[in-house]
């Protein structure tokens, strides 16, 4: 991308855990962010730490399934800032369970934040990225894209994420649009906390039981996930695109 800093960013689900430390990054980047969440109180804490860091930041309520939610909060970005040049794609849920005990709302809850949540923000974006002739978009999969038991809502919505990617990356890149992908490992938030509860287990134990069976005997970080996002977002991934990384650890 030609274009001069600041950039402007749009972080979904942004107000805790790996949005949350990515937003700050690309604030510490130099960027201006949106941070996005469900409920405007949600989005308060991380836009406070942007500003306390001298950054910009402005925080939006966002249903990223409700399209008319999404196509609000763009227009309140460029109103804000005047452009979007990055989009992260990482406003998700969970609602493991086995098959037998899997809800129809389960699977739809999971697959409509996940995956129609990343097509209504990059449809939206991109109707901005284009006229302004390149722009980046960062999707979260999942290493559980290749399965994971009690998962099959998450599961399938990540490994869709990942054909979205490609599909993007393939359409979006005539107008100097780069599409990518990550597929974090288990990185430490309060969503892996909640799941450990669930299971009957401390997340202390959960974590360091998980960190044993890792290459690099830890789990992850929201800055790990971060870091990588403001790679790609960066002027040294500009001729990546259409990819998934892998940010496991070495996960087997």
């Amino acid at each position: 991308m030609n274009r001069k800093p600041p950039l402007v960013a749009v972080v979904t689900g942004a107000g805790r855990g790996i949005g949350a430390a990515t937003a700050r990054r690309l604030a510490t980047d130099g960027a201006a962010v949106a941070v996005l969440d469900r409920s405007a109180s949600d989005t308060h804490a991380t836009v406070h730490a942007i500003g306390a860091a001298g950054g910009r930041a402005v925080g939006i309520a966002c249903d990223v399934a409700a399209a008319d939610q999404v196509e609000a909060a763009f227009a309140r970005v460029v109103d804000a800032f005047g452009r979007v040049d990055v989009l992260v794609n990482n406003a998700g849920v969970i609602r493991d369970n086995l098959l037998f005990m899997m809800t129809e709302q389960d699977w739809d809850t999971v697959l409509r934040v996940h995956l129609r949540g990343a097509f209504l923000c990059t449809r939206a974006a991109q109707r901005h990225m284009v006229p302004e002739g390149g722009g980046r978009i960062v999707n979260l999969s999942s290493i559980a894209a290749r399965g994971n038991l009690g998962q099959a809502n998450y599961s399938t919505a990540k490994a869709a994420v990942q054909g979205l990617t490609s599909t993007f990356a393939a359409e979006l890149g005539p107008h100097g649009i780069t599409v990518n992908a990550i597929a974090p490992g288990f990185i430490s938030t309060p969503m892996t906390d909640e799941t450990a509860r669930r299971m009957g287990l401390e997340p202390d134990a959960f974590r360091h039981d998980t960190a044993a069976r890792v290459p690099l005997r830890r789990v992850g970080s929201p800055d790990d996930i971060a870091g990588v996002v403001a790679f790609l977002a960066g002027p040294d991934a500009s001729y990546i695109t259409g990819q998934t990384i892998h940010v496991d650890g070495g996960h087997p």
